[in-house]
C-alpha cells in the first residue's frame, strides 16, 4: 500500500502519444507538421481537426475502392493472358485495362489526400488538390465533347456493333457484353439479324457447325422454359425465311434500340456524372480548407509565444 505508484498509475499515456507513434511510421521522418507529435497548445482547432478527419476518412475509403478496382483489373488481365496485348491488335483495348488505369489513378490520388491529411503535409495536399483539379478539367472537356459530338457518337454505335459482331469469338469480355446487350434490349445484330453473316463462324459459307446459325442471345426464348440456356436455339436460322425466323429470334438490330435506351437514360447518366463531380468538389474544398488551417498554424508557430503579461 505504501509502495510508490507505478508510472502506469501516475502518468496515463495520452492517446496523442500513441497516435504520434503511428504518424511517425506512416509519415516522412522529416515532416515538419505532425499533429500527434506537436504540443497540444499548438494543435489544430476543433473545426480544422474535423476537416482533417473527414479528409482522411473519405480518401482512405476511395483509396481502398481504387486498390480493389486495380486488383480486379489485374486479375482479369492475368486470367485472360492479355497483360501484354491490351494495346495492340485489331481489337479495341481490353475493358480490364480501363479498370486497371482507373483504379490506379483513383488509388494514387486518394492516397495522396489520405497521407496528406494524416501527416498534415502541405506538399501532399497540394498535389492532391492539383490532381483533383486536373480530373475536373478532363471531365469537363469530356462532357463538352460528348455534348458537341452527340450525333456522330450515336451514328458510330452501328459501326461499333459491327466490329463487335465480327470479333464475337475473339474476346470473352466482348462475347459477354454483346450477349448482354442483345438479351437486355431483345435485339439481334447491328441493323438486323442478318448482320451476323459478317462473322466468320456464323456465315453461311463457313464449314463449321455454326454456319448459318445465330447466338443464343438472339433467340426470343433462349431458355425454352427450361433452367439452362439452349445454345442451339438459333441453329440454321439464317437459312429460314424472315417470317419463320421471326418466330425464333429477334429480327430488329440493336443499334436503334441502343440509341433509344441512351435517350431514355440520359438523365440518369447525367445525374451520376454530377454526383461524381460534386464528390470531387467536396474533396477539393476539404483539402483547401485544411491547407488554409495548416498555413495559419504555421504562421502562429513562426511568430512564437507572445510576451508574458504583467
Amino acid at each position: 500500500m505504501d509502495s510508490p505508484a507505478t508510472s502506469s498509475h501516475l502518468d496515463p499515456a495520452p492517446q496523442g502519444n500513441k497516435m504520434g507513434a503511428w504518424s511517425h511510421c506512416c509519415c516522412a521522418p522529416g515532416a515538419k507538421h505532425q499533429a500527434w507529435s506537436r504540443d497540444p497548445a499548438a494543435s489544430l482547432p476543433m473545426g480544422s481537426s474535423c476537416i482533417k478527419c473527414l479528409t482522411f476518412l473519405s480518401n482512405f475509403l476511395f483509396s481502398l475502392l481504387g486498390l480493389l478496382a486495380l486488383a480486379v483489373g489485374l486479375w482479369g488481365l492475368a486470367v485472360k493472358g492479355s497483360l501484354g496485348s491490351g494495346l495492340g491488335g485489331t481489337l479495341p483495348p481490353d475493358p480490364m485495362l480501363g479498370l486497371v488505369l482507373g483504379g490506379l489513378v483513383v488509388s494514387l490520388v486518394s492516397l495522396a489526400g489520405c497521407l496528406g491529411a494524416l501527416c498534415e503535409s502541405s506538399s501532399l495536399l497540394r498535389c492532391f488538390c492539383g490532381a483533383i483539379l486536373g480530373l475536373l478539367v478532363l471531365e469537363a472537356l469530356a462532357g463538352t465533347l460528348v455534348v458537341a459530338l452527340w450525333g456522330p457518337l450515336q451514328d458510330s454505335l452501328e459501326h461499333t456493333l459491327q466490329v463487335a459482331i465480327t470479333h464475337y469469338q475473339d474476346d470473352p469480355d466482348l462475347h459477354f457484353l454483346l450477349d448482354q446487350v442483345q438479351l437486355g434490349l431483345q435485339c439481334c445484330g447491328a441493323e438486323s439479324y442478318q448482320d451476323w453473316q459478317q462473322n466468320l463462324y456464323f456465315n453461311c459459307s463457313s464449314p463449321g457447325v455454326q454456319a448459318c446459325s445465330l447466338p443464343a442471345s438472339c433467340c426470343i426464348n433462349p431458355q425454352e422454359d427450361g433452367a439452362s440456356v439452349n445454345t442451339q436455339c438459333g441453329f440454321r436460322v439464317l437459312r429460314l425465311d424472315q417470317a419463320v425466323a421471326g418466330q425464333v429470334v429477334h429480327l430488329e438490330g440493336c443499334s436503334p434500340r441502343l440509341q433509344q435506351w441512351l435517350l431514355r437514360n440520359i438523365q440518369a447518366i447525367g445525374a451520376c456524372a454530377i454526383v461524381i463531380v460534386l464528390v470531387q468538389g467536396a474533396e477539393l474544398l476539404l483539402a483547401t480548407q485544411l491547407l488554409w488551417a495548416l498555413a495559419a498554424q504555421k504562421v502562429v508557430e513562426d511568430l512564437g509565444p507572445g510576451p508574458p503579461r504583467t
